[in-house]
């Protein structure tokens, strides 16, 4: 259980790390421990407010075949950006861009990752 918390916890710090590279809007300061940082306070916020918004904005999401569930995740990524010191987006659009970029990786990387459980 622990090493699966451990390996989602990396998956989103490296998802984290390439959005920050790949989109000059997003700006990461603190190095490798400001990432760790902020998947850190990601996945909290993910955990805690994540469910609570997603399932108010459940009929928008079913009206727009799940894209607001984009608008969710940037809204998740926004508030961590407001909670962190580390870590800087821009406006709207980089948001939902960095959320796009964030989940995309996160599902990949995830699907690359064997189990540890079994």
């Amino acid at each position: 259980m622990l090493i699966l918390l451990l390996l989602r916890w990396a998956i989103i710090a490296i998802a984290i790390a390439v959005a920050a590279w790949v989109l000059p809007s997003v700006d990461v300061d603190g190095g490798f421990w400001g990432v760790i940082g902020i998947a850190l306070i990601f996945g909290l916020v993910n955990a805690l407010i994540g469910p609570i918004l997603r399932l108010l904005s459940l009929p928008l999401t079913m009206l727009t075949f799940g894209l607001f569930g984009l608008i969710v995740n940037g809204a998740l990524l926004a508030i961590t950006a407001g909670i962190s010191d580390n870590l800087d987006v821009g406006g709207f659009f980089s948001v939902v861009l960095a959320a796009l970029v964030i989940s995309l990786l996160t599902t990949i990387l995830a699907a690359l990752v064997p189990d540890p459980t079994g």
